[in-house]
């Protein structure tokens, strides 16, 4: 579902359609769209939405969507501005980087933009990677655009394949693989990379954290079933063990905890995280500590671990984690810590007309690694950068949405170490509990 209103005219008198925002995953639901898929023809109304329908990308309910303002934009945007004028520059063309421009454009029809980015820019939904093999999704039905059609409908100038190297803060200066950008505010959009633990040599690992990776990975996939030995047993390595393994690959889930996502979930959930995987056929091996890889004479790799006997993969990924990349900001002398960190109201970082969002910014020494904040992060800083008034952007804490489907899982809230779980309910086909702190429950997780 695109974020423009489609489908047909409203007849039924209630006025436009209406969009809604999943605040676990970032989707948005266009009346006019509706969802064929899920059993909602173009023209349903969201109160029309039985409440047990779920979301097409993450499986949370109606409830955990939240009224979206649709944005028009305003005046015809004006010609890709010359090399040599200053306007606004966005460095970062993924989910962060478009809504921010959309954001901008919404507000202001003719202001320069210029984003620049190291990959084609293509538009796409980034929770669908981790679900989409089961799916039968390839890159092109992930694709929503290409960066070239969108930076024309924008009318913003797209310096794609393009690296930023040099930030200057003093000067306004931008430097890139393709020349020096002078600007008069700067939105910093540019993600988190996958963390790669000291022994896992790169060449030998899949990535999984964009849509060229994901690509490069399906077409390694191509040609029958594959073993895949799957490092880290966090949000994504779950997810896409589930995926593989549905998509009728042999996967291994190397786990260096006893039990999935021990960091996150108490031991019952965790417990029951495991025993979906293992129904979906995944090998989840606990306490795996990968002591590393080998490639042999066919091809295949050898999996050493260090407390247990080994395996042989066709492929391997490393799902351990991702990292802000802190070179250019830290370098321009900005305030870092665990990523960019940045002014809670007006996503400012702590250099004059500098701005940043999504994954590279952390809140407090918290990495901010969630999808649903960011429309509402990019909704201040396109109005701060442009001088009009706004409430500012309130952070609070995100639904959490794990889209295994043997297991599905959901925390209103993030734990916190040292917190009481409480169990409200154990039964054979659900889960509810509680963590509390200070005297009163602080997170709900429903399994």
């Amino acid at each position: 579902m695109s974020a423009e209103a489609s489908g047909p005219e409203p007849t039924d008198g209630l006025g436009p359609w209406r969009q809604y925002l999943c605040r676990a995953c970032g989707l948005i639901y266009d009346e006019g769209e509706g969802d064929p898929d899920g059993g909602l023809p173009p023209g349903t109304r969201f109160e029309d939405i039985p409440d047990d329908w779920e979301c097409p990308v993450c499986g949370v309910t109606k409830a955990d969507f939240e009224p979206y303002r649709r944005r028009e934009r305003a005046a015809a945007p004006v010609a890709p501005m010359g090399a040599r004028e200053t306007g606004i520059v966005i460095v970062g063309a993924g989910l962060a980087g478009w809504t921010v421009a959309e954001a901008l454009r919404s507000l202001d029809g003719a202001v320069p933009i210029t984003m620049v980015t190291a990959c084609p820019g293509d538009v796409y939904h980034k929770p669908e990677l981790s679900v989409a093999l089961s799916r039968g999704l390839g890159p092109e039905r992930l694709r929503r655009e290409t960066g070239a059609a969108a930076a024309a409908r924008l009318g913003i100038r797209l310096l794609s394949e393009t690296f930023a190297i040099g930030l200057c803060a003093s000067s306004r200066r931008l430097r890139t693989t393709r020349g020096t950008l002078r600007y008069t505010s700067l939105v910093l959009a540019q993600g988190a990379r996958s963390a790669l633990p000291p022994g896992l040599p790169p060449e030998l690992c899949w990535r999984v954290n964009d849509l060229g990776s994901w690509s490069g990975l399906h077409r390694a996939l191509a040609g029958g079933p594959k073993r895949v030995a799957v490092i880290g047993a966090g949000m994504v390595g779950c997810e896409l063990a589930e995926d593989l393994a549905r998509a009728g690959h042999r996967v291994s889930l190397l786990s260096m905890t006893a039990l999935p996502l021990a960091e996150l979930l108490p031991e019952p959930a965790a417990k029951r995280l495991a025993a979906g995987l293992a129904r979906s056929g995944v090998d989840v091996r606990g306490g795996a500590i990968v002591s590393g890889l080998a490639r042999r004479p066919d091809d295949t790799i050898d999996v050493a671990l260090r407390n247990m006997p080994g395996l042989v993969a066709d492929l391997v990924v490393a799902a351990t984690g991702l990292a802000t990349q802190g070179r250019l900001a830290r370098a321009a002398g900005l305030a870092f810590d665990r990523g960019i960190v940045v002014d809670p109201s007006t996503l400012a970082t702590s250099a004059p007309d500098v701005y940043a969002l999504g994954d590279c910014v952390s809140f407090g020494g918290m990495p901010c690694r969630f999808i649903e904040p960011i429309p509402h992060q990019a909704d201040a800083i396109a109005h701060a950068v442009l001088g009009l008034p706004h409430a500012g952007y309130d952070h609070a804490e995100t639904v959490i949405r794990l889209k295994t489907s043997s297991t599905p899982l959901v925390l209103h809230g993030l734990p916190r170490p040292g917190g009481d779980w409480r169990i409200l309910e154990d039964s054979a086909d659900r889960l509810v509990m509680e963590q509390w702190r200070g005297g009163k429950p602080a997170v709900r997780l429903a399994a």
